[in-house]
């Protein structure tokens, strides 16, 4: 297979390249650098079936592949507020283009979509059938509204040109490689942990999240990509923690002698984030398989190395054991 994988030197993207380039496909990077780092791909520079394409999805790029992974758009709220209407243009006339290429040479286009646009869910868990409670003028509407309006693109370019499509929505999904600066809640957690700095706790913490290790996303989104399922499917962890829980767990594991300090909860901020993974059980065969324990350990190694700090990690049984 030839593969396209737009955001591709992103966190996601460069997990998904492995394992496509593992598997002994052509892959095209393609990136502008935003929040994606060349340090990512850095092995696959110089092997024959890469190639890495500095280019921004806003503008129209002319390539021939089989299959287009669109993930390219800032997915951290640090990032995609910092220029919303870069944002909602990325995700809406980025997403224009990759469909437009993907009608004119006939490829499958998989649209990393998210779980975002449920909003702040009045139903929980959520399933795909449920249509969300999003505010359209809020301060996350440019990422929210831009990944629903590029869902709105994808299958009417399905209904309109005939076009393969697959859709996922990806609930919160870590590992390593996430940015330091990302402004997510797993990376500011073990960051403020390792500095020795009190972890930020938004709220009272009682809010909850779920959180999937990204080499099982990896696996859901080529499980759905070779699928004849068009989507959307739900992608993540439906073990559901409070953030405090979070937020104990990794201050047992990287330093107990931090504080957690509270904070007022961000505008927008959802109560409640938990998939219904049933559809990705039943029509892939996919569920998670890292224990968060496990996958925690091994973003908690990966911050330390890039970090530069010293020590070892606490043994816990499971997020929000006490």
């Amino acid at each position: 297979m030839r593969i396209l994988v737009t955001g591709g030197a992103g966190f996601i993207g460069s997990h998904l390249i492995d394992r496509l380039m593992m598997e002994g496909n052509e892959v095209i990077c393609l990136d502008n650098f935003y929040t994606g780092r060349k340090h990512n791909v850095l092995k696959w520079i110089g092997h024959p079936y890469f190639e890495l394409i500095r280019h921004d999805v806003t503008e129209p790029i002319r390539l021939e592949v089989d299959q287009i992974y669109h993930l390219a758009c800032p997915a951290s709220p640090v990032h995609y507020q910092y220029n919303p209407v870069k944002t909602i243009k990325t995700n809406v006339i980025g997403t224009l283009n990759m469909l437009g290429l993907a009608k004119r040479i006939k490829a499958r286009f998989l649209l990393a979509s998210t779980s975002e646009v449920y909003g702040d869910p009045e139903v929980h868990p959520q399933a795909e059938e449920y249509w969300g409670n999003v505010n359209p003028i809020g301060i996350r509407s440019c990422y929210d509204e831009g990944k629903r309006v590029a869902e709105t693109l994808t299958f009417d370019y399905h209904r309109q040109n005939d076009v393969d499509i697959r859709v996922v929505r990806i609930f919160n999904t870590y590992g390593p490689r996430m940015l330091e600066n990302d402004g997510r809640v797993v990376s500011n957690f073990i960051v403020q942990a390792l500095k020795g700095v009190p972890l930020t706790v938004y709220g009272n913490g009682a809010q909850t999240r779920s959180f999937c290790y990204v080499s099982d996303l990896v696996d859901g989104f080529i499980r759905l990509m070779n699928s004849n399922h068009t989507g959307p499917i739900n992608l993540g962890n439906p073990e559901e923690y409070t953030i405090l829980e979070l937020a104990q767990t990794i201050q047992r594991m990287v330093n107990p002698d931090v504080d957690i300090r509270f904070e007022p909860l961000p505008q927008d901020d959802p109560r409640r984030r938990r998939p219904d993974i049933t559809k990705a059980q039943k029509l892939l065969d996919w569920q998670p398989t890292v224990p968060v324990s496990e996958g925690l350990r091994l973003t908690i190694e990966d911050f330390r190395s890039r970090l530069g700090v010293p020590g070892t990690i606490s043994n816990t049984d499971r997020v929000g054991s006490v």
